[in-house]
């Protein structure tokens, strides 16, 4: 198989200085979330294009999402240090970049090359975990990474508003710089692998047919039904180039001597449920991230600050939920602990259902911290059951997989919900346009997210925008609730037997 034989340098690899790398590099990543979040309705209006909202958000996770998978095999064949460093560093030129953008396109292209950047980030810094920490010491240890979130769930929003509402929303790129050079440095000093040298066959073939088949669905969702009809032949193209694509994909894997995803680990019952279940989550919680400080802003006319603390909420209960799971595992086993996650998913998506404009930021605070938690309990469950259920040789993939499924659920998430958005405010304004003195676009929503700006409209054309605005987002919510039952439904699939103890 010539597969990597790395151990880690016992007497050089400093445990607790790795963690507290591997932690720095994850909350560059998770502070970018937050605060991109926090700033989108400030960048947008000042940008303008906002019916390039979601491709913000699709452009990072396309390539996050393609970039997944090869960067967790190419960690299990050359080590998990040099694709690490890697990573970080093109995140940082994406970063610088993204700060530096003049318009909704560049700032596209310059997410495209974070995204590309932090592909490696995530799944390799959770690797290095489950490499250098035993079995039984696992649980405790994902809890610490996603305590991550929690501490960036405090300063990111906090940090990006005030940079938003005092400063300039480009400084909330620049503030991965200093992060991500620290964790280089500390990572350079206390983390030493020995790699045996051997010569691997890189699936390229493999690769590239994962990145034409995830890119096509991607624009298929954004597009079919809004700028492309969906009989149109556009999306008849694109619908046929990803049936061909993927098809060849899953064919070739099969038969490659390294595949980027071998699919023989989703033989496993639990690593199937967990990786599929993965996909489902993802797209609720970009459903969520990305929409919820529009409805905020917009519809609730609060503050940028404000609206960023409703998000933080659910990176609250994140890493709470991830610590309590620790004990849980051992105690309940995997199924229950997950089937509590997915009650608290189904609970926190029906909050998010019957929000209004009167509900105010507390509500919307409420739904994001039990969906956080839901996907606390989750998250690491699918995780620590993985990671104990394959052999080293296959612990980089097997976990890499796993957010690629996730990560896949972000990007079709993010161009699904972000399509049903536009095409259902579009209709909303169609439909009411004898309402208001001018025409009204899509577009128009830019308006309610900059308080000058929305106090000079009208009040006729301020509740038109926003009433639309309402129920546009209701509809992503009703759908963020279908894929809280469906996660829940096949949650209850993971095997009985499945134990916290697992090894």
């Amino acid at each position: 198989m010539g597969v990597l034989n790395l151990k880690y340098k016992k007497g050089q690899t400093n445990r607790p200085l790795v963690l507290a790398a591997v932690m720095l590099a994850m909350f560059m990543g998770a502070i970018e979330a937050t605060i991109v979040s926090t700033a989108m309705p400030a960048i947008v209006a000042d940008l303008g294009d906002f019916t390039l909202y979601s491709w913000v958000f699709s452009a990072y996770l396309l390539m996050n999402a393609v970039t997944v998978l090869i960067y967790g095999k190419l960690s299990d064949l050359f080590g998990r240090k040099p694709i690490l460093f890697f990573g970080i560093i093109i995140f940082l030129i994406g970063s610088i970049l993204c700060g530096f953008a003049t318009s909704m396109e560049s700032l596209i292209i310059f997410r495209l090359i974070q995204g590309f950047g932090a592909g490696a980030v995530t799944p390799i810094a959770t690797t290095i975990v489950g490499d250098i920490y035993s079995a039984e010491e696992r649980a405790k240890v994902q809890g610490y990474l996603a305590s991550v979130w929690g501490i960036s769930a405090v300063t990111g929003p906090a940090v990006g508003g005030l940079l938003v509402q005092y400063v300039s929303w480009h400084y909330v790129f620049w503030i991965n710089i200093p992060l991500g050079i620290l964790s280089l440095v500390a990572l350079g000093m206390f983390l030493h692998e020995k790699v045996e040298k051997k010569k691997h066959e890189i699936d390229y073939i493999g690769a590239f047919l994962l990145t034409v088949s995830i890119s096509t669905l991607m624009f298929l969702l954004v597009e079919g039904g809004g700028r492309w009809p969906w009989g149109s032949w556009q999306v008849l193209s694109l619908i046929i180039l990803f049936i061909v694509t993927i098809t060849a994909f899953v064919y070739h894997e099969g038969r490659a001597k390294e595949p980027v995803m071998p699919f023989n680990i989703w033989r496993e019952r639990s690593i199937f449920v967990a990786n599929v279940t993965s996909l489902t989550t993802g797209i609720m919680l970009i459903g969520i991230s990305s929409f919820l400080p529009t409805f905020v802003q917009g519809v609730m006319e609060q503050t940028p600050i404000v609206a960023g603390f409703t998000l933080t909420a659910m990176s609250i209960g994140w890493p709470i939920a991830s610590t309590m799971s620790g004990k849980m595992l051992i105690s309940l086993g995997y199924r229950k602990t997950s089937l509590i996650g997915g009650v608290a998913l189904l609970i926190g998506s029906f909050v998010f259902v019957t929000m209004t404009a009167t509900s105010g930021p507390l509500w919307a605070a409420v739904g994001s911290f039990i969906v956080g938690f839901g996907m606390g309990l989750t998250s690491t469950a699918f995780i620590v059951s993985i990671q104990s259920t394959v052999s080293w040789q296959q612990r980089g993939i097997a976990t890499a997989a796993n957010m690629f499924m996730r990560n896949l659920g972000n990007t079709i998430g993010a161009a699904l919900l972000g399509g049903i958005l536009n095409n259902r405010l579009a209709h909303y304004l169609s439909d009411h346009a004898g309402k208001s003195e001018g025409t009204l676009t899509v577009d128009s929503a830019n308006l309610l997210l900059k308080e000058d700006e929305r106090s000079n409209l009208s009040e006729s054309v301020r509740e038109l925008l926003q009433d639309g605005l309402t129920q546009s987002l209701h509809w992503v919510y009703y759908v963020v609730l279908t894929f809280a039952l469906i996660s829940f439904i096949l949650i209850s699939f993971i095997p009985k037997k499945e134990q916290g103890s697992a090894s």
